[in-house]
């Protein structure tokens, strides 16, 4: 894992430099929605959570409105074995039955969401937690999934829930009132049952519907990696096409790279999928001029 750099030993001049160099970054981006999904090794490793946290603090305390979508695959799989139950998978996707989701629910809005908000809260910063039932937020229905070599065949997942409708009321409030946003991706239907969502889905499509600047999708991997393992910094929908045909991009990188898509079709004016394993790595992307990670373009 890399260490991060130790800053103590800057010249107070170079720190000045650091500083100024985040200035128009800072100008730019004041006043706009970030949402940003927390997912894999960021979220297990003790010192990258804490550098997480600091980040999205950070970026709220210079007037950028964070809000987070946390994922909970590992966890979630941690659980079911110690209660005896072997998770399933089909496409990529968990197969939740009832029981599997009151698992998924406990977790997600009780364990994760909450650890989360509790590491915001240390680093100075006022989190809150929610998941699609608070504000009526997210609105779904079972997903129907398509056999991917026979599109005539459907998939039973279970409650794995398709976004109807996202209504960001609350989380808009709340980014009004100096709060961040911590949201766990359970959507509910229209006679009150749960639904388990991609997490990946469901900060693309908030993305959409706050219209926010950037999405940033935190990965295991230093972002989208062509066949000989090189790092592509940007991809139009067209390399996007190939590289799944070709195999480059699978499994669970199909929905992330599909909902990335989407949300820069429609109005994200950044999207992009960067490495969570580097502490700090918020920082670097939002307020550093490297280009980092693979950026998603609209065309």
């Amino acid at each position: 894992m890399t260490t991060p750099p130790d800053l103590s030993t800057l010249a107070p001049r170079d720190k000045a430099d650091v500083l100024a160099q985040a200035l128009p970054y800072i100008r730019k981006y004041h006043g706009k929605t970030m949402v940003i999904k927390y997912g894999g090794n960021a979220m297990t490793e003790p010192a990258l959570q804490q550098a997480f946290a600091e980040d999205v603090v950070l970026l709220k305390l210079v007037g950028i409105n964070p809000v987070v979508v946390h994922g909970g695959g590992p966890q979630i799989e941690t659980l079911l074995k110690r209660l005896g139950k072997q998770g399933q998978f089909i496409q990529g996707m968990r197969v939740t039955d009832a029981e599997t989701m009151e698992v998924v629910e406990w977790v997600l809005a009780g364990e994760v969401q909450q650890d989360i908000v509790g590491l915001i809260n240390q680093a100075g910063g006022k989190a809150v937690g929610l998941t699609g039932r608070d504000g009526a937020m997210i609105r779904a229905r079972k997903l129907r999934m398509a056999d991917q070599q026979d599109p005539t065949r459907e998939h039973d997942v279970g409650q794995v829930g398709d976004i109807e409708s996202i209504d960001p009321s609350v989380v808009k409030a709340l980014q009004d009132d100096q709060f961040i946003p911590v949201v766990s991706p359970i959507g509910f239907g229209e006679h009150n049952e749960s639904y388990n969502i991609n997490a990946d889905v469901v900060a693309a499509k908030l993305a959409t519907v706050l219209q926010a600047e950037k999405l940033l999708m935190l990965t295991n991997i230093r972002g989208v990696l062509d066949s000989n393992s090189e790092l592509l910094t940007e991809l139009t929908p067209r390399q996007i096409d190939d590289l799944v045909e070709d195999g480059t991009i699978s499994g669970g990188m199909i929905p992330k790279i599909a909902g990335a898509l989407d949300a820069a079709k429609s109005g994200v004016n950044a999207v992009h999928i960067i490495d969570g394993r580097v502490p700090h790595a918020l920082l670097l992307e939002v307020l550093g001029n490297q280009p980092f990670g693979t950026m998603i373009k609209s065309h």
